[in-house]
């Protein structure tokens, strides 16, 4: 086919027939009903002749050179395309794309454009092209489901965030194996980020996403993100927030010397000012004084003396206001100095910390793909990047400007995955074309350069930041032509650094600034980048650098000598042959790394809050003067004061009633307190408290006719009183502490309509900066503000102003959306503010009956509204904000019962009402207003709030947060929770993930705070901004796990009134130690039970005055007092322990010898109420261990279930009655058991291992014994009982001897006084048993004796028969004598 674009669109379609064999004339006759038509080979330059096939339905173009999309107007039924291997450049032309667009493997595709009028496509493949950017082109395709983006140069999460629009859109590709992967999907995050944003993709990268839990995973990633970098944030501004307010600090410790100069020589100058009015006015005063009844004659003569003496003193008192006026003129200058001064620290400050916000939202909007890290000291890169700055400074390039060295601040490492990915691809491809594989020619190739930033681009952190994010692309604000050719670097500081310094002096002195604005020359940020030279040439004289005329190299560099740059001159050092300013011409080999903070040193020393005469200031309150510094001028001012004339001060007041009020007045009746104030006329009569330490206004009584009031110097904290002055027409409040200014103005509004002159200076007023407009146009009436005349372009001004501060038709339309849902992006503020940023409904919006009920979000910050107003009718109202207005009450909200989100940032609220039926809040936030409490069901009904920031307030409980069980985020930080107990108001949030307390005073008040809050809140992740470590869980557990306290003890009780308990009941709590603080308030306690914990000693419990049952079983209790290891051999766990008193950890005695032989006899006596003690199954083996001897007025031991083996220990215990030491392993009873005599009446020793009972002689007064289930087996040991002749109940059964069942009747007749035995009472025949059973035992003893005394008579006869015997017959006799004795029974 003929190559020719000249052919008419006829002519090709013939030539193409011809190609394929058909016949033109055919085609034109039957091409209607062609419904697939399929293009192959080369020879189809344009799309053409499409209008032969109106009801095509399928087009396939393969490899041809077609660059544009045109002529398919009339393919209405167009729904596959096939455009492949083509030159095809996406335009606007084509109107109706139909349902299926395939367009793979187009080389020259650069972007999206074109698609806009594809308002039906719902199937499109760009894969295998070179786009690199999304942004709004697929927009208009609001149909489309089906969308391959693969083998394209996508590479930012941001672009990827522009589908979020195609609400359609389910199948989504960009990671197809058959085509390259986009750069974008290389990244971190890369499918939880897609997911988060599309929801309803039921596809990704040809997997299957349809899963719930998927989707699940995906958000709840994201927002943890969120909270995390929210969080992150709200530390940043806080930190800022402690700057400013430790400068605000700094400035009002400077400001008070001079203040308090101003206020003396203020009240000198009055007082003459006063004086010198009474004086002028005591001649036409005369006569209307004389008819008053009340001036005396007296008072008439001296008034006569005054006018004789008026005219020398006039003109001294004169004088004297000159001279005072001087005086308070230089120190105002010096207030004026100081807040120049603070101006431009807060502004420093603002600025230093001014990137770092923007930092973090670019680490969340790029799911921590781009990452900084803000270097220390210990970090190596910290103290490279350092060092190569100082190499870089020469003090001979900046002699100029008086630097004479630089001083880092602040080294932040840049981390951008993607700049960093594109970086090494291009590195490494030139790396491959050239075949280098030299590592020290790869060195020289590599440099860290800085970046030469345009220093007539204002908008510099912009700059900055597109920087750090996109890399160095064509920056659209620069003036300068070649920075769209190359990027501009310079390895010196002076190349990149001069040309700002110089543009910033000469911009300063052309608007004639002040000179402390031009101090800010002085800090300044470097960008560090790492950047690859490749071939690198000298740039040629005379010829403009670009890649034009330099084709073969990657980069130029020009020497400093050869630029033309005013600062360079004669230098003494050879610097200058090294410093280079390059340019370099693919923007992709150029990484930027750190971003330096600096500050230069210079020869004049900079204005500071904290240095030179500031410093001296301070020391003011020390040495009650300033030093060398000051001196001068204060003793200056003390001669003026004493200048004649001196006038007598008055006597103070503190406010004002009827009395004070008539008396400075000098009259009996209100209706003469008239103020006259004439041009050139005398003043009649005033009334002036300045300088009387007044807090309030009482001026109901003055009824209508002072016009004149002056109350400034005082203490003034509010208005209120201040009524019933309709005729007033100046009044000066300076130098007060009026702080809200709405409900000032409101007062002064009702009451005084005809004021003219107003002096509201020196007040600590909580929007300062408007307030001069809000005064202006809501006194109408007045002339003069602060001093200045009211001209009236700045009337017109505040009208307007006091316009825009009410909420109008016009103000809602402006500044609200009509979007029913949140956009999902990765954000931190408010949803209202999104919205409204996004989508706004103008005040052209064709108005309907019920456009209101459409508004879902409304931003209305920075309006200075005084009040809420005109939203009934938002009856869907969503998301709204109302941040850094002047509002002091929470009302107005009452009908939006659809918010979602409210913020009220910045305001004067000083109570939080008028939102309990906002049930579906989900986030709140009142930073920075006036809140002194929550009201304790405020949140009962708000079951969805799971986000509340309440920073920068006066709340000293929260108390009102103890039923918000879905809290998530809570910010309450810098207010005034002071006690550890608000901690357990807290303890039921099961959510709550996010707690910031910091700057409360509970935090320095708590010791070991941070342990403290993560024990008791072990759901917590992150506390004060720091996310919480494993090792700081254990730590905690360690230090407060078993405490028990008195924050815990009030948490149970509901209160802290802990002088009304008399019992403490807390068994089975795991409680290892005891710590009561103050004891003093537990002086009532008598009763304590702590069974069944895990107690070692009795802990805190000693100090417990008044504690006369103590009951400890089933603990593990060695000694009274704790005991510790010396401290070379305790363990980090046991030293840790050591940190709170009275701990009782780990009861580390001496060693099993000293322990026996240790002494306790000259310990001191400890808890000298307690007289019943329980400490039965504590496994005890050592009683002189537990050093009971010190509890010297005990009654009552249990001592039972444990594994004692010898009674030992409890002499001292003189006023003992009971023991009971049953189940243990006594044996028997050594010499020390019972050495002394005993007052104890009853003696359990059931159930151990007793055989003899001996050594029972000291118990001279024991009643009851219980002897039961020992190992007793022999009568005789129970008859050594004999010695306990006051023994009145005695068990012994168990025991072995109990078999016989004789031990009974032998007891019983052996102790006469036994009343009850093995549980039996004895009973007279019990007695009279025994007895009769003694007397049997007796008799049959007695015979068994006679018996015996007859057999001994028998045997003596035979013997002396036998002595006439033979010796035979004598034998056999002795032995038949000797068998019958044997057989005789012994009983």
């Amino acid at each position: 086919m003929i190559e020719s674009e000249n052919l008419n669109q006829e002519e090709i379609i013939k030539e193409l027939c011809l190609c394929n064999g058909l016949s033109y004339e055919m085609v034109v006759q039957e091409g209607s009903n062609t419904s697939k038509l399929e293009m192959f080979f080369s020879g189809y330059p344009r799309i053409v002749g499409l209008s032969l096939f109106p009801n095509l339905i399928s087009l396939t173009i393969v490899a041809q050179d077609i660059k544009e999309i045109s002529g398919l107007k009339t393919c209405l039924q167009l729904k596959e395309l096939w455009i492949a291997e083509c030159c095809i450049e996406l335009t606007a032309t084509s109107n109706s794309w139909a349902q299926v667009i395939l367009l793979p493997q187009l080389p020259k595709l650069l972007g999206l454009q074109g698609l806009q009028t594809l308002k039906n496509l719902n199937d499109l493949n760009l894969a295998g092209n070179l786009i690199s950017s999304i942004g709004r082109c697929l927009d208009p395709n609001e149909q489309l489901e089906r969308l391959n983006l693969s083998g394209n140069q996508i590479c930012s999460f941001k672009d990827l965030t522009n589908l979020t629009r195609l609400r359609c859109l389910k199948d989504l590709c960009l990671n197809d194996p058959q085509y390259k992967t986009n750069p974008v999907c290389l990244l971190c995050n890369y499918s939880t980020h897609v997911l988060y944003h599309l929801p309803c993709l039921q596809r990704l990268d040809t997997f299957d996403v349809s899963a719930k839990q998927i989707k699940e995973l995906a958000d709840i990633t994201a927002m943890k993100k969120i909270m995390y970098y929210n969080m992150r944030i709200k530390t940043v501004q806080r930190h800022l927030n402690e700057d400013l307010e430790r400068l605000n600090d700094r400035k009002c410790k400077l400001q008070k010397l001079p203040e308090e100069r101003i206020k003396l020589l203020s009240f000198a100058k009055k007082s003459l000012e006063r004086e010198l009015a009474e004086l002028k006015g005591s001649g036409k005063g005369h006569s209307a004084r004389s008819n008053n009844n009340k001036v005396t004659e007296l008072e008439k003569s001296k008034n006569y003396e005054t006018v004789t003496e008026e005219p020398s003193l006039q003109q001294k008192i004169t004088t004297k206001l000159n001279v005072l006026n001087e005086r308070v003129a230089f120190w105002n200058k010096k207030l004026d100095e100081i807040e120049a001064i603070y101006h431009i620290e807060v502004k420093q400050k603002k600025k230093t910390h001014g990137l770092l916000i923007p930092f973090l939202l670019i680490e969340l909007e790029t799911v921590g793909n781009i990452h900084f890290e803000e270097g220390t000291r210990s970090d190596d890169w910290f103290n490279s990047c350092y060092e190569l700055i100082l190499s870089r400074f020469c003090t001979w390039d900046f002699r100029t400007y008086g630097i004479t060295g630089i001083k880092v601040k602040r080294v932040i490492k840049v981390n951008n995955r993607i700049l960093r990915l594109k970086f090494e691809e291009k590195f490494q491809k030139f790396l491959d074309n050239e075949d280098m594989h030299d590592p020290e020619s790869y060195r020289k190739m590599l440099e860290c350069l800085f970046y030469v930033f345009d220093p007539e681009v204002t908008v510099k952190k912009k700059h900055l930041l597109q920087i750090l994010e996109k890399g160095f692309k064509e920056s659209q604000t620069s003036k300068l032509p070649l920075r769209k050719e190359a990027v501009i670097l310079a390895n010196s500081l002076s190349m990149c650094e001069c040309p700002r310094i110089e543009f910033l002096q000469q911009k300063y002195k052309d608007e004639k600034k002040n000179s402390l604005e031009h101090e800010l020359f002085r800090h300044g940020i470097l960008l560090i980048t790492k950047v690859f030279l490749g071939q690198s040439v000298q740039a040629h004289e005379q010829e403009s650098i670009n890649q034009a005329n330099y084709p073969m190299v990657n980069s130029v560099f020009i020497p400093q000598k050869y630029l033309l740059n005013s600062i360079i001159g004669q230098r003494n050092c050879d610097c200058s042959v090294r410093q280079c300013k390059w340019f370099v011409f693919d923007h992709e080999l150029v990484l930027p790394e750190y971003v330096v903070e600096f500050e230069y040193i210079t020869v004049v020393k900079a204005h500071s809050l904290f240095s030179s005469f500031n410093n001296v200031i301070l020391e003011e309150s020390k040495k009650n003067s300033e030093g060398a510094v000051l001196s001068q001028d204060l003793k200056f001012d003390d001669e003026v004061i004493k200048m004649q004339p001196r006038i007598k001060p008055r006597p103070k007041l503190t406010s004002l009633d009827d009395k004070t009020i008539l008396s400075l007045a000098k009259t009996s009746i209100f209706s003469h307190i008239v103020v006259s104030i004439m041009r050139n006329k005398i003043l009649e009569q005033e009334s002036s408290i300045w300088n009387q330490n007044l807090h309030h206004f009482y001026l109901y009584l003055l009824q209508y006719n002072l016009e004149y009031l002056d109350a400034s110097h005082n203490h003034v904290i509010t208005l209120e009183g201040f009524r019933g002055l309709m005729k007033l027409r100046h009044l000066d409040l300076s130098w007060n502490q009026l702080k809200k200014s709405g409900d000032e103005i409101n007062m002064l509004c009702k009451h005084t309509a005809t004021l003219l002159t107003l002096d509201i200076q020196h007040n600590p007023w909580q929007k300062p900066d408007t307030l001069r407009l809000s005064v202006i146009g809501r006194l109408k009436t007045l002339t003069h503000l602060d001093g200045v005349l009211i001209s009236e372009e700045e009337a017109t001004e505040a009208m307007k102003f006091i316009t825009g501060t009410r909420i109008t038709q016009l103000s809602l339309l402006r500044h609200s959306s009509t979007k029913e849902e949140r956009p999902r992006i990765l954000s931190v503020w408010p949803s209202a503010k999104i919205l409204t940023q996004i989508s706004k409904l103008g005040p052209h919006l064709h108005l309907s009956g019920n456009w209101y009920l459409k508004i879902t979000a409304l931003h209305l910050d920075g309006q200075h509204l005084f009040e809420i107003t005109n939203l009934e009718k938002l009856k869907n109202l969503k998301w709204a904000s109302f941040s850094n207005n002047n509002l002091t009450k929470m009302e107005g909200l009452e009908f939006c019962v659809n918010l979602e989100e409210l913020t009220l940032d910045g305001n004067c609220i000083s109570k939080i009402e008028g939102i309990s039926k906002l049930t579906k809040l989900t986030r709140l936030s009142i930073n920075n207003n006036l809140l002194t409490g929550l009201e304790k069901h405020t949140f009962d009904n708000m079951l969805h709030l799971h986000s509340l920031s309440l920073e920068n307030n006066r709340i000293t409980s929260l108390s009102g947060l103890q039923k918000t069980f879905t809290l998530v985020e809570l910010y309450i930080s810098n207010n005034y929770v002071a006690v550890n107990q608000e901690i357990y108001n807290l303890k039921g949030l099961c959510n709550l993930v996010i707690l910031d307390m910091y700057g409360n005073i509970v935090v320095w008040n708590q010791e070991n705070y941070r342990l403290f809050v993560i024990f008791h809140l072990p759901e917590l992740k992150a506390l004060d901004g720091i996310s919480i470590e494993p090792p700081e869980t254990e730590n905690a557990k360690d230090l407060f796990g078993g405490r028990l306290t008195s924050d815990m003890i009030a948490e149970r009780q509901g209160h802290s009134t802990f002088t009304e308990m008399q019992e403490l009941n807390w068994t089975s709590s795991s409680i290892r130690t005891v710590d009561l603080i103050p004891v003093d308030q537990f002086r009532n306690v008598c009763n304590v039970n702590l069974q069944n914990n895990n107690l070692t000693s009795f802990s805190g419990l000693i100090y417990l005055p008044n504690v006369k049952v103590l009951c400890l079983n089933y603990n593990h209790i060695e000694s009274i007092m704790p005991r510790v290891k010396p401290q070379m051999h305790l363990t980090n766990r046991q030293l840790l322990y050591q940190k709170v008193a009275s701990s009782g950890y780990g009861q580390q005695g001496t060693s099993k010898t000293n322990r026996d032989t240790m002494c306790s006899e000259n310990l001191p006596p400890i808890m000298h109420s307690l007289e019943v003690l329980h400490l039965g199954y504590n496994g005890i083996c050592n009683l002189i261990q537990l050093q009971l001897n010190r509890l010297t007025n005990l009654k009552f031991l249990f001592l039972q279930g444990n594994e004692i083996s010898q009674i030992e220990g409890l002499d001292n215990l003189v006023v003992l009655q009971e023991l009971v030491v049953d189940h243990n392993r006594i044996r028997a009873f050594n010499d020390s058991a019972f050495a002394k005599p005993s007052s104890l009446l009853a003696l359990h020793l059931e159930e151990n291992r007793l055989r003899e009972l001996s050594k029972l002689q000291p118990l001279v007064k024991l009643e009851k014994l219980f002897l039961g289930y020992n190992k007793i087996q022999d009568i005789t040991e129970l008859e050594k009982l004999d010695v306990i002749s006051s023994l009145r109940e005695l068990t012994v059964y168990g025991n072995p001897i109990c078999r016989k069942m004789v031990h009974r009747h032998v007891l019983i007749f052996r102790l006469p006084n036994l009343q009850m035995l093995d549980g039996i009472p004895v009973n007279s025949d019990d007695r009279a048993k025994a007895e009769f059973h003694f007397s049997e035992l007796q008799a049959k003893k007695n015979s068994v004796i006679t018996i015996l005394f007859t057999l001994f008579l028998l045997r003596y006869k035979l013997l002396v028969n036998e002595q006439f015997l033979g010796a035979t017959f004598q034998h056999q006799i002795e032995c038949n004598c000797l068998k019958r004795h044997e057989h005789i029974p012994r009983n």
